[in-house]
């Protein structure tokens, strides 16, 4: 069962989407990407189970509205530190997809007592990272695909690679789970990441880390998986044969994967 509510985080909403599961499991808390509401992640979250899952909106997507200036990567991940505080949550797992990954190595080093597990899903280091095919880098500086769905059709299948290359209904269907934010709150996510990188403190992430990548994604190429996993201690590596958003177009695959890495034994 999944709850929908707002919560006033010292004046920030944020709406949260929260779904049962076992009590003696962790709860996952789930981070989105680039101006993409918590919807998306929906069907993965229904498909890990027993885990409890929460998934929130951050400031400018879906039904959060957007701040009066942008929010830092630092400054997210405060904000998330405190919503868990408010929902109750002493200590969970975190899995972050794109720009959500990013804000998980940020709460996962800023909030290392929190954190126990880390996942990392088609994301890089930021300002220092191995770039990704400047057509899609392009694409991405504009929130248009999230507002029109003819363009997300076109443009999907070469934005995030993978099974959506060969695959034009999964791309038609990416526009019907979206809640756009608006154009403020997604530049005021862009320009928050203007100069950010975890390259120099990523040694220092100790939680056992789970890194997947896409084997075909022009966004983030998997290259930067394979250094993130060479950087952390602690860390594992899958590469799927998929693009950018195997969490959507691969969950049967994935779900799985994630599932047994959040509930195995400690080491």
């Amino acid at each position: 069962m999944t709850a929908l509510c707002n919560l006033d985080v010292d004046g920030q909403l944020l709406r949260v989407a929260r779904r049962t599961g076992r009590s003696d499991m962790v709860p996952l808390l789930l981070i989105n990407g680039l101006g993409a509401s918590l919807e998306l992640l929906e069907p993965f979250a229904q498909a890990l189970g027993d885990i409890e899952t929460i998934r929130i909106d951050l400031p400018g997507t879906g039904g959060s509205p957007a701040s009066s200036i942008p929010y830092r990567p630092s400054g997210l991940a405060t904000l998330l530190n405190r919503a868990l505080d408010l929902l109750g949550c002493q200590t969970v797992d975190v899995l972050g997809i794109s720009l959500g990954g990013a804000i998980t190595q940020q709460l996962a080093w800023q909030h290392a007592d929190r954190i126990r597990r880390v996942v990392l899903v088609s994301t890089g280091t930021g300002a220092i990272m191995v770039p990704g095919a400047p057509s899609a880098l392009l694409s991405m500086l504009t929130p248009r695909r999230f507002t029109n769905p003819d363009y997300m059709a076109d443009i999907a299948p070469a934005l995030y690679g993978g099974r959506l290359r060969t695959n034009p209904e999964l791309a038609a269907g990416l526009h019907r789970v979206l809640k756009s934010g608006g154009t403020r709150g997604y530049y005021w996510q862009l320009f928050g990441l203007i100069g950010w990188t975890s390259i120099h403190w990523l040694s220092q992430i100790r939680q056992p880390t789970l890194v997947m990548s896409g084997a075909d994604d022009p966004i983030v190429p998997p290259v930067n998986a394979r250094i993130i996993a060479r950087l952390i201690p602690n860390a594992r590596l899958h590469i799927f044969d998929d693009g950018h958003l195997g969490l959507m177009t691969s969950v049967d695959e994935l779900a799985p994967i994630v599932h047994d890495f959040l509930s195995a034994p400690a080491a």
